[in-house]
C-alpha cells in the first residue's frame, strides 16, 4: 500500500472530477494543477499550487508547453526506493507526485467535427500523453488516471482505501494508460493516412470482457468493445462468443429493412426466418413459419416495439436472445419469466464501416458490404420483365441473400423468406437445399422468386428453379455464359434481372 500525499491534476473534461478533488483535499493531499483545472479547483475553495510555481516557468507557446519540465516529470518518475533517485530529488528540490490525473485533448472528436487542419493539429496532445506514459512507467510509486471513464472507479478505490493504493491497482491503471496512449497515437496516425478514426484496428482502449469460452469450450475468448453503448441488457445470462457472433449477424440483417415491422430469426449467423408485416405479431408468426425447426434455440431480432400480443407468441419458443428497440412493460415482464433468456434493447449507435479478420500471420481489412440493390439498379435481361410484386420480392430476397453464407440461394415472396440454401459448395446444391426445405414446410413455390449471391456459370439453376415453380430471378451477372441462363428464361416465360453486384459472404 502506498499513501497518496501529492497529486497533479490537468484535465480537459472536468465533469466527475469534483468528488475526487474533495476526497484528496479531505485527506491532506497536496494538489498541483494547470490552467482551467487549476481554476476549477480554486473555484471549489480548495488550495492548489500552480505548475508554473513548481517549475519556475509560465505556460508558453500558446499553452503548448506547460508541464514539460524536470520538476514535474522527475516528481513522477523518481523511484522512491532508490537511494540515488531520492538523493537527486532532494538535491534538485523535486517533490514526489504520487497521483496523476490527466485526460487527453479530444483529437478524435475534433476530427469528427469537421474542424480545420490547424485546429486538429492543436488537439494533438504532447504534455498530457507524456504525463500518462511517465505515471504508467513508474506504477511502482504512482497511480495514473488517464481517462474520465475511470473517475468513478478511482473514487471508489481511494474512498475504500483511505487515499492509498495497492500495487495491483497501480499496475492495472498503468496497463489501461498504455492502452489509452496506444489508441490515441493510432488515431493520429489514421488521420495522417486519411482514414476514419472510427475504423481503427486497435482494441487496446476498448473494454475487455472475458467470455466463458470461445466458439468451443476448449477455446479461450475475450470480447473487446462496449456492449453497454449498444444494448441495454434487460434480462438473462451473460452473452457467449457464439451469441455475440449471431447478434452481429442479426443487427446487420435487420438494418436492411425500414420501419415496417420486421422479424428475423438467426441460427449460426444465417437467417432461418425473415418476414415483414403490418404488425409485429404477424411479422413474427410469419418469420417463425419459415423454419420452426431451426428457430428453436435461435437469436431473434425485430425493428418493432414488442407488444404484449407479440410477447405471448414469442414466449412459446425456446430462444437464446431477443433483440428489439423497445418493449412494452407488460411484454417485458412476460418475456422475463424464462430465467436464462437474454433480452436486449438496442440503442442507436453508429457502427464502423470496416471489417477485420485475422488470417495466417496477419490481418485482412475490408469495407463492410453496405450495398444492397433495389429496383432502380435492376437491369432486365430477359424478354419478360418482372411484375411489380416480383420486383418487391426480388428486393426482399436480395436483402436476405446478402447476409447468408456463400454459396447461397434465397427463395422469397415480397414480404417473407421461404427458404434458403446456405454455405454450399455449389450453387446447384444451395438451390436444391432451399427447394427441399420449402417443400418440407409445405410452401407453394409457384410464383416465388430466387436470388443468388453470385452469377450462374450454367443454365442448370434456372432450369431447376423453373421446374419448382419460380418465376423471377435476380443475380449479379457477369458469367461468360450468362446468355445460356437468359435464353432458358426467355424460352420458359421467366423474368431475370441482373445487378452487377456480387455478395459473397465467407
Amino acid at each position: 500500500m502506498k499513501k497518496i500525499q501529492s497529486a497533479l491534476l490537468s484535465v480537459y473534461y472536468k465533469d466527475g472530477l469534483e468528488p475526487i478533488v474533495q476526497l484528496l483535499h479531505q485527506n491532506g493531499v497536496k494538489l498541483y494543477s494547470t490552467g482551467g483545472t487549476q481554476t476549477f479547483i480554486e473555484n471549489m475553495g480548495i488550495p492548489v499550487t500552480a505548475v508554473e510555481d513548481l517549475t519556475g516557468y509560465p505556460s508558453i507557446f500558446g499553452g503548448r508547453v506547460k508541464t514539460l519540465h524536470p520538476a514535474v516529470f522527475g516528481g513522477i518518475l523518481y523511484r522512491r526506493e532508490d537511494a540515488g533517485d531520492v538523493a537527486q530529488a532532494a538535491q534538485f528540490n523535486i517533490p514526489a507526485i504520487d497521483l496523476v490525473v490527466v485526460d487527453l485533448y479530444p483529437f478524435e472528436e475534433t476530427v469528427a467535427s469537421g474542424a480545420s487542419e490547424e485546429d486538429i493539429i492543436e488537439k494533438i496532445d504532447i504534455g498530457g500523453i507524456s504525463l500518462i506514459r511517465a505515471g504508467a512507467k513508474n506504477f511502482q510509486d504512482s497511480l495514473i488516471v488517464s481517462s474520465r471513464t475511470q473517475y468513478a472507479d478511482v473514487l471508489s478505490i481511494l474512498t475504500e482505501k483511505n487515499c492509498s493504493t495497492e500495487l495491483s491497482d497501480r499496475r492495472r491503471y498503468a496497463q489501461e494508460a498504455f492502452a489509452t496512449t496506444s489508441h490515441y497515437d493510432t488515431a493520429i496516425n489514421q488521420w495522417f493516412l486519411g482514414k476514419s478514426t472510427q475504423d481503427i484496428y486497435s482494441f487496446t482502449e476498448l473494454p475487455q470482457n472475458s467470455l466463458r469460452y470461445g466458439e468451443n469450450p476448449h477455446q479461450a475468448a475475450t470480447f473487446y468493445g462496449d456492449l453497454e453503448a449498444m444494448f441495454d441488457k434487460l434480462h438473462g445470462k451473460e452473452l457467449s462468443y457464439n451469441n455475440l457472433v449471431d447478434v452481429d449477424a442479426c443487427v446487420a440483417l435487420i438494418d436492411e429493412f425500414g420501419n415496417e415491422p420486421t422479424f428475423a430469426i438467426i441460427k449460426h449467423t444465417n437467417a432461418c426466418g425473415v418476414a415483414t408485416a403490418a404488425t409485429a405479431k404477424e411479422a413474427y408468426a410469419t418469420a417463425l413459419a419459415c423454419d420452426p425447426v431451426s428457430a428453436f434455440g435461435g437469436v431473434i431480432i425485430t425493428n418493432a416495439t414488442v407488444d404484449v400480443a407479440t410477447a405471448e407468441e414469442l414466449n412459446k419458443l425456446f430462444m437464446e436472445i431477443l433483440i428489439a428497440p423497445a418493449y412494452e412493460p407488460e411484454a417485458l415482464a412476460l418475456l422475463q419469466s424464462k430465467k436464462n433468456r437474454i433480452l436486449l434493447q438496442r440503442k442507436n449507435v453508429e457502427l464502423p464501416a470496416k471489417m477485420f479478420k485475422t488470417i495466417l500471420n496477419g490481418v485482412l481489412e475490408q469495407d463492410k458490404d453496405l450495398v444492397v440493390e433495389t429496383a432502380s439498379q435492376f437491369k432486365t435481361v430477359t424478354v419478360k420483365a418482372p411484375t411489380e410484386a416480383e420486383v418487391r420480392a426480388l428486393e426482399f430476397a436480395l436483402k436476405v441473400c446478402k447476409h447468408t453464407k456463400s454459396n447461397t440461394i434465397v427463395l422469397a415472396t415480397e414480404n417473407r423468406l421461404i427458404a434458403s440454401g446456405t454455405g454450399q459448395t455449389s450453387r446447384v446444391d444451395a438451390l436444391r437445399q432451399a427447394i427441399d426445405k420449402a417443400l418440407a414446410f409445405g410452401f407453394e413455390l409457384k410464383g416465388s422468386v430466387m436470388a443468388s449471391d453470385a452469377f450462374f456459370p450454367f443454365a442448370d439453376c434456372v432450369e431447376i428453379a423453373r421446374l419448382a415453380g419460380i418465376t423471377a430471378v435476380v443475380q449479379p451477372g457477369g458469367s461468360i455464359r450468362d446468355q445460356d441462363s437468359i435464353n432458358y428464361c426467355d424460352a420458359n416465360d421467366m423474368a431475370m434481372v441482373t445487378t452487377g453486384v456480387r455478395h459473397f459472404k465467407h
